[in-house]
C-alpha cells in the first residue's frame, strides 16, 4: 500500500495558534489566504448585518435612486410650455380669436384669463396669475389686410426660461399664422395677390410680433436665480441647523439632562430653536446683500414685508427640521434627510425649472414644500418690487403652512419629553 500524503501542522507566527493539520503540499502562503478569506467573511457578515439593522438607511439607499430618476424625467424639463398667458384683446374680431386659438392649439400658452388692455395684462402678471401676456390691438384685421399687424408680447422677466421660450414661441405662431394668411390670398386672388406690404417687401408676413420683458429687460440670469437660490438656501439651513442640533443632543445625552430640569415643553422648544432662528436670520442677511452687492441684483421692493416673510418662512424650516429629529436617529441620517429635502427643493419649487409642465403628481409633491411659495415671494418683491396685495395667496398659505407645521412640531417635541 502506497503512504499518503504527509500531514503536518504549521504555527501561526502572528498569533501562535496552532494551524488545523493541512496536506504537507500547502504552502504558508496558501494556509495565510484561507484565514484571511475566513476573517474577511466576518467582516462581510458583521457588517450585512448592520446595514440590514439600521432599515431606514437601507430604505434610503434602495429608494433614493428611484426616487431621483423619477424627479429628473417629470421634472426637468428644458422646453417651456404651457405657460399662463393673460390675453387681451382689443379687436374681438375673427382675425384675433384665431390668433388666440394659433397660440392655444401650439402647446405653450395655456389662457388663463381675458384682460382689458395692457396694463391689465401687466398687473396679471405683477401678481403671480399668468407669466405671459398677448396684447392685441384695437384694429387688428385691418392691419392684417394691410399687411402690418403687431402683436405685442408681454413676458415675466423674472423668469428667464419664460422669456426666451415664450418669445420664440410667439414668434413661432405669428408667422404660422401670417404664412396661412398669405396661403388664403393666394387662393383666392391668385400670384397677383402678393404685391407687398407698404414698404413693397413682398416676403413680408401680415402679422408680426414685438416683445416687451417687464422687471428684467436686460435678460440678466442673476435677477433670475439669486432671489430664488435665498429661498432654498434658507429653507436647508434652517431644516439642518434645527434637525442635526436636536438629533446630536440625543446622541451626547444632552436631552436627559433638560428632562429632569424644571423647564416645560414649550419652553425647551422655544429655547431650542430662537439661537437657531437668530442664526438663519443673519444668514438670510448676510445671502441677500452679498445678492445685491456682489451679483448687482437690484432690491425694488420693500425690505421690511421680505424681512417679515423671510422670519415666517424660517420659522416653517425650523418647524420640518423639529419633524425631521423625530425620524431621525443619527446625525447622519438627519444629514440624509435634509440632503433629500434640498434635492426636492432644487427640482420642484420653480427656481430653475417651471412648474407648469410638471405632472399634476409632481406638482402636488412641490406644493408640499414651503419654498415653492417663498420662491414666488422672493422673487415678487425683490425682482417685482410688488407688494403683499399681488402676492396674498402665497403669503397665506406661507402663513397657515407654518401654523401647522410649528403645531406638529411643537406636539411631536412634547410627546417625545413625556
Amino acid at each position: 500500500m502506497g503512504a499518503g500524503p504527509r500531514l503536518v501542522a504549521i504555527r501561526d507566527r502572528r498569533d501562535g495558534d496552532r494551524c488545523p493539520v493541512v496536506p504537507a503540499k500547502l504552502g504558508l502562503r496558501e494556509i495565510e489566504m484561507r484565514k484571511r478569506f475566513k476573517r474577511i467573511g466576518a467582516l462581510i457578515q458583521k457588517e450585512s448585518i448592520q446595514i440590514v439593522r439600521d432599515w431606514r438607511t437601507l430604505l434610503m439607499v434602495l429608494l433614493l435612486p428611484v426616487l431621483e430618476m423619477f424627479l429628473f424625467a417629470y421634472a426637468v424639463s428644458l422646453t417651456v410650455d404651457h405657460i399662463p398667458t393673460a390675453v387681451a384683446d382689443m379687436s374681438m374680431d375673427s382675425q384675433s380669436q384665431a390668433f388666440v386659438n394659433a397660440l392655444i392649439a401650439s402647446g405653450y400658452f395655456d389662457v388663463e384669463t381675458y384682460v382689458a388692455d395692457e396694463k391689465a395684462a401687466v398687473r396679471a402678471i405683477d401678481e403671480g396669475q399668468v407669466r405671459a401676456g398677448i396684447v392685441i390691438p384695437p384694429d387688428f384685421s385691418a392691419r392684417v389686410a394691410r399687411g402690418d399687424a403687431q402683436v405685442l408680447v408681454l413676458l415675466d422677466g423674472s423668469d428667464s426660461s419664460t422669456v426666451s421660450s415664450g418669445y420664440s414661441a410667439a414668434l413661432a405662431v405669428a408667422q404660422a399664422r401670417g404664412m396661412e394668411l398669405v396661403v388664403e390670398k393666394v387662393n383666392r386672388m391668385g400670384m397677383g395677390a402678393l404685391g407687398g406690404g407698404p414698404s413693397g417687401d413682398v416676403t413680408a408676413l401680415p402679422i408680426a410680433t414685438s416683445m416687451r420683458v417687464l422687471y428684467n429687460p436686460a435678460r440678466d440670469d442673476m435677477i433670475f436665480v439669486v432671489p430664488g437660490l435665498t429661498a432654498i438656501l434658507l429653507q436647508v439651513m434652517a431644516i439642518g441647523q434645527a434637525a442635526v442640533a436636536v438629533v446630536r443632543e440625543r446622541e451626547l445625552g444632552v436631552d436627559e439632562q433638560i428632562l429632569i430640569s424644571p423647564a416645560r415643553p414649550l419652553e425647551i422648544l422655544v429655547g431650542k430653536m430662537a439661537p437657531n432662528l437668530v442664526l438663519i436670520v443673519v444668514d438670510m442677511l448676510i445671502i441677500v446683500l452679498f445678492g445685491i452687492f456682489w451679483f448687482g441684483v437690484p432690491f425694488r421692493g420693500n425690505p421690511w414685508v421680505f424681512g417679515w416673510l423671510s422670519l415666517l418662512f424660517i420659522v416653517s424650516g425650523l418647524g420640518l427640521g423639529l419633524l425631521i429629529s423625530t425620524v431621525a436617529k443619527t446625525q447622519k441620517q438627519a444629514q440624509q434627510i435634509t440632503m433629500l429635502f434640498m434635492m426636492l427643493c432644487m427640482l420642484l419649487t420653480g427656481l430653475i425649472y417651471p412648474r407648469e409642465p410638471m405632472p399634476l403628481l409632481v406638482r402636488a409633491v412641490g406644493n408640499l414644500i414651503p419654498a415653492t411659495y417663498f420662491v414666488r415671494i422672493a422673487r415678487g418683491i425683490i425682482t417685482k418690487g410688488v407688494g403683499v396685495s399681488f402676492m396674498w395667496r402665497d403669503v397665506a398659505i406661507l402663513v397657515g403652512y407654518s401654523v401647522l407645521v410649528m403645531v406638529l412640531a411643537a406636539t411631536t417635541f412634547k410627546k417625545r419629553l413625556d
